[in-house]
């Protein structure tokens, strides 16, 4: 990867899509612009939002005001999401670029906050001369996907004509809402009113990953933050994540990562 084949800016003005532009644009929106026009079709009282756009797309911004940065625009080109280290995420299997909708993310007030660093660390990085910056950009953009493939919702604006990808988008949700509450497969699919095996294979299809596997990744995820960035004791992060004990939630930890809570919140 070359990093300049990277850009990424701040969004400080009313701004447009390059004609004949070859690359991706991931525009992160984190304040409320006036509007963000896609092929014509406006949206409007966007913020905390991930919009990923093909090439083929016009869009342009509207800025409300010239007070500061609403967030970023980074552009990315098709042979960069072919690298290895991008290629094989979730996030480029369901192939949001190439969808014939506009693939769009609503984040959480915490990824939010994780993706306004990542994307400054990148514009940070881009600006210097440090040894190995490219393999650093390239780390802190598997970093940014992760985040979406795994934080974010699957696409807000899926059609109704998908019925087993709006099934997933549902759970997905779900999973949100209630972790701390259910953390088995059959409570969601009885929350979506369909069979655990129906619910999985929707997951499967569209995910490449088990329903249960998004279960167990959300409580990793959360685990690891909850054990680097608090002083909660490990009863009480146990507890908020619904373990029935600190013994049951140690065991989980450790059958899925090979070493005790303890030893994360050491190092």
């Amino acid at each position: 990867m070359k990093s300049e084949s990277v850009k990424i800016s701040p969004i400080l003005k009313n701004i447009s899509s390059a004609k004949n532009s070859t690359c991706f644009t991931v525009c992160w929106i984190k304040s409320t612009v006036a509007t963000i026009e896609i092929d014509r079709t406006p949206y409007s009282n966007v913020s905390n939002t991930i919009f990923f756009l093909d090439p083929k797309f016009h869009w342009s911004i509207s800025k409300k005001d010239n007070n500061g940065s609403s967030g970023y625009l980074l552009s990315l080109p098709r042979t960069l999401l072919n690298n290895p280290i991008l290629s094989k995420l979730h996030i480029n299997t369901v192939r949001v670029f190439s969808s014939g909708e506009i693939p769009l993310f609503k984040l959480s007030p915490t990824i939010e906050k994780r993706t306004q660093a990542i994307l400054e660390m990148i514009d940070e990085l881009l600006g210097s001369d440090l040894n190995h910056k490219d393999d650093a950009i390239l780390a802190l953009l598997k970093t940014f996907f992760v985040y979406c493939d795994g934080q974010c919702n699957i696409k807000s604006n899926l059609s109704n004509e998908n019925a087993k990808a709006n099934l997933v988008y549902k759970f997905k949700q779900l999973v949100n809402k209630y972790l701390f509450e259910h953390h088995d497969v059959t409570s969601y699919a009885n929350l979506l009113h369909v069979s655990p095996r129906y619910l999985n294979e929707c997951v499967q299809d569209i995910l490449t990953v088990s329903a249960k596997a998004i279960i167990i990744e959300q409580l990793m995820m959360r685990s690891r933050h909850a054990l680097k960035f608090s002083d909660k004791t490990l009863k009480e992060i146990s507890f908020e994540l619904g373990f029935s004990s600190p013994d049951y939630f140690s065991q989980f930890f450790k059958t899925h990562t090979g070493f005790a809570p303890s030893t994360l919140r050491k190092g």
